[in-house]
């Protein structure tokens, strides 16, 4: 007998293959049979007109702190994300000496944006080196499977300690003692190696994350241990800048060792057709048996801007200042005042610390939509807020400050957007070498909202894009669940077969709906965040335990660290 068996569902399985009517059935932590006429079991679901698919495995997430005191993992966790991989962009929490924890928190506060108040009330620091910090995760019960990668900026300052923070050239022993560290980290269960080359991530106090300017010897050196111990992704946060240069290094690095080398695959504003170079030239690396990866994102990095968000278009105004410690309640009063929205709307900026960024939030106005219920991420250029502007007889900024001051977002699609729509999206999505990420899942709390992309895969890519081309729903689920699973080594999930670890989402897909966001205070400190909320999952199951039921959590916590490559079972 069963112990669990998922009756009548339209089975999607995660190959690829077209979906089919068939049951399910599990023991223990593990599917044991699929098809018809499958006996009996101690419970069932009945799943008629509802979809069956493996759990979400979403690779690209940042719960580095929220992972020591969340058991769900929200908001992945209620987008079906049964597997995260987390310690992305070269920022993490070990190894950290004892003295260094609030260089770690504000290096995580300034670049993922979480509130460092959270992180310094929410961590219980219980480890000092990368293998510690993996027997501290796996204590914690959780109803999420977490795996982790070695951040480039934790091991420089460890090793480095002031030198290493603030970017200075690496010695060769320096290089030496990194490698170690994550050759350590690798054994002991990490997944990989990541590393920030970007201006845009920066510390709190305006530094760039340590290893930015790293050299070509020491992203090799330390890369080197990845095919030293034969397992790991090496992940890259870069601006590409150059990106022959760039790409160069990447190319060598995935050739020397044969492990994944991932990138960011980002369509840029200002040079929209980048990413088709950038495809080439993983095209060319792969025919001379290269492993490079373009990590692509399925819907835009888009910034949210509420008067709660941490950036938005009046943020860098000097009448804004003394509304920054506010409460809500009290802000939002201040900002109905005529004399205040005045001068907001009228004040020369602040000048930010990355060239241009300040004058695309605070002016761009062709690129700022207004979000909507449900959120539209795909507005077309008279949904604009210049457009509605002008249509209303307003100007952009006044139409801006009144639609936020009733409590309503504007989205602005930063990169992706380009065109105008999610064509070239789509394009860098269908390409061959491409692996889905970019979610973001824990990170920039109060400024994005893209944990629900899983989701978003099914309701826009497959069933609600209106223009331009959608997806097959077969090909869409494997794209989110066996191709990133095998990314990363874990060949025992994202598949529904015999032998496989029991992960499944049982879904409404009529009624799978994405929620527009709402800012909250629900981190410890009283951190807020952005969420959505998600309708249409009926049941999530992890390791053969139903944890959530239309949305909400059962109280079943089977969720495990997942250690190092895990094998396909036998057979």
């Amino acid at each position: 007998m069963y112990d669990l068996l998922i009756r009548g569902g339209t089975l999607v399985d995660g190959t690829g293959s077209p979906p089919r009517r068939a049951d399910v059935a599990i023991s223990g932590d593990r599917i044991a049979a699929v098809g018809t006429d499958l006996g009996d079991a101690k419970h069932s679901v009945d799943a008629t007109g509802l979809l069956v698919t493996p759990g979400w495995v979403d690779i690209h997430t940042h719960y580095d702190g929220q992972v020591t005191w969340d058991p769900h993992l929200t908001p992945s966790g209620w987008n079906g994300v049964t597997t995260l991989v987390m310690g992305n962009c070269g920022v993490g929490f070990a190894p950290v000496r004892p003295g260094q924890e609030d260089f770690l928190i504000q290096l995580m506060e300034g670049v993922e944006d979480i509130p460092g108040t959270a992180l310094t009330e929410g961590i219980d620091w219980q480890w000092e080196s990368f293998p510690e910090y993996l027997d501290a995760l796996e204590k914690m019960p959780r109803s999420v499977d977490v795996a982790t990668q070695v951040p480039h900026g934790a091991v420089r300052a460890y090793v480095m300690g002031e030198r290493g923070a603030k970017n200075e050239k690496a010695e060769p022993q320096e290089i030496d003692a990194m490698a170690q560290l994550v050759k350590e980290a690798l054994l002991a269960g990490a997944l990989g190696f990541t590393t920030s080359r970007t201006i845009l991530h920066r510390a709190k106090d305006g530094e760039l994350v340590p290893g930015t300017h790293a050299e070509d010897d020491e992203v090799i050196g330390i890369g080197r241990v990845l095919g030293e111990v034969g397992h790991g992704v090496f992940e890259v946060a870069s601006d590409l800048a150059p990106e022959g240069a760039e790409l160069a290094w990447m190319s060598r690095l995935g050739k020397e060792t044969g492990r994944p080398v991932t990138f960011a695959c980002l369509q840029n504003p200002i040079d929209g057709d980048q990413w088709k170079r950038l495809l080439e030239i993983v095209d060319r690396d792969a025919a001379e048996g290269g492993h490079l990866t373009p990590q692509v994102a399925q819907r835009p990095a888009g910034l949210i801007f509420g008067f709660d968000s941490s950036l938005h278009p009046f943020r860098m105004k000097p009448s804004f200042e003394r509304l920054l410690d506010m409460d809500a309640t009290t802000r939002l009063a201040e900002l109905r005042d005529p004399e205040l929205r005045r001068a907001l709307i009228e004040e020369k900026n602040y000048e930010g610390n990355i060239p241009g960024i300040t004058d695309l939030i605070t002016g761009a106005w062709q690129m700022m939509y207004p979000m909507g219920t449900p959120p539209n991420y795909e507005p077309g250029p008279e949904d604009s807020v210049a457009a509605r502007a002008e249509a209303a007889g307003v100007s952009p900024a006044e139409f801006a400050y009144d639609l936020m001051l009733a409590g309503e977002f504007i989205y602005m699609p930063f990169l992706g957007y380009a065109n105008g729509n999610l064509d070239d999206i789509a394009k860098m999505m269908s390409h061959e070498k491409a692996v889905f990420g970019l979610s973001d899942g824990g990170a920039h709390c109060a400024l994005v909202c893209d944990a629900s992309m899983p989701t978003f895969l099914l309701t826009h890519w497959v069933r609600d894009r209106s223009q331009g081309e959608r997806f097959p729903l077969e090909w869409i689920v494997q794209q989110q669940t066996q191709r990133t699973a095998e990314f990363y080594g874990m060949h025992d999930r994202g598949v529904v077969a015999p032998g496989m670890k029991a992960d499944l989402n049982v879904i409404d897909f009529d009624a799978l709906h994405i929620h527009g966001p709402e800012m909250v205070d629900d981190l410890p400190a009283k951190g807020k965040r952005l969420i959505q909320q998600v309708d249409g999952y009926r049941y999530t199951i992890q390791s053969g335990e139903v944890t959530y039921e239309d949305g909400k959590p059962t109280g079943a916590l089977p969720g495990k660290l997942v250690r190092g490559p895990q094998p396909a079972p036998a057979g």
